[in-house]
């Protein structure tokens, strides 16, 4: 008979993206992951449904490894303030979790630097994958220590810096350029250990977002941002005093 792999290779585009919606529905995001990047290196520029299917597909993927770290890191210092013998054994756990999380932010940065960022053609699109890099070396950084966290970091601020001059070009009300801001802020706070860079970064994109939005007189056009704007900019606003709180 003919191999799966080979039937991979005979599939439409269409074929490939029903399929990783199937998966995604299943909760198998390695094989969401592997017909979206078949599509991502075979295809063009990606559509917007595309992007965020292959982003879906990244973020679960890393997701449940993340959600390791973080719980076997709590077992761990529970464990050190007991002098528990078991240390050596949940260390080489988490190291193997790390490995893992390293393995899926190179995956998804050797996809953006080949692939998709020389593709990107719009503001919005190269906004969105500049700051997906800086997101994913942000969450390798905060599972290492020592050379590679520093090294991460300065990629990741690299990555967050770039999005953010593009994001220029876009509407501050623009929920890419929000949430933008929100992600480097988390950074700049988590990563750079910078909590001032960070509530300043998240202020600004605030109160321009704010303030621009007061500035929408034409009905037509106040509609519009009540439907549009006005959600993700609650939902930044929510995120932001969230955000301060935990500072303090």
């Amino acid at each position: 008979g003919i191999n799966a792999e080979y039937m991979g290779y005979l599939m439409s585009k269409e074929d490939k993206i029903f399929n990783a919606k199937i998966a995604e529905q299943a909760e198998r995001y390695d094989d969401m992951i592997k017909y979206m990047k078949e599509i991502v290196v075979e295809g063009g520029e990606l559509t917007n449904d595309d992007r965020n299917l292959l982003s879906v597909a990244y973020k679960n993927w890393i997701g449940s490894r993340r959600t390791a770290w973080r719980a076997i890191s709590a077992i761990e210092q529970k464990e050190e303030a007991k002098g528990s013998k078991h240390l050596a054994l949940l260390k080489a756990y988490k190291t193997k979790i790390e490995n893992e999380v390293e393995k899926i932010s190179e995956d998804v940065n050797d996809l953006l630097d080949k692939h998709l960022i020389p593709k990107a053609t719009s503001a919005e699109t190269q906004v969105f994958y500049f700051k997906m890099k800086g997101d994913y070396y942000r969450y390798f950084a905060e599972c290492v220590q020592g050379d590679k966290n520093k090294k991460a970091g300065e990629q990741g601020h690299e990555a967050y810096k770039k999005a953010m001059e593009k994001a220029e070009e876009l509407a501050t009300t623009h929920p890419s350029r929000l949430g933008l801001a929100l992600n480097y802020s988390v950074f700049c706070y988590e990563i750079l250990n910078s909590p001032e860079q960070a509530c300043k970064l998240a202020k600004t994109a605030f109160d321009s977002a704010i303030g621009d939005l007061e500035k929408l007189e034409d009905d037509k056009y106040k509609d519009l941002s009540l439907i549009h704007i006005s959600e993700p900019t609650r939902r930044y606003a929510i995120s932001y005093a969230v955000f301060c709180l935990k500072k303090k």
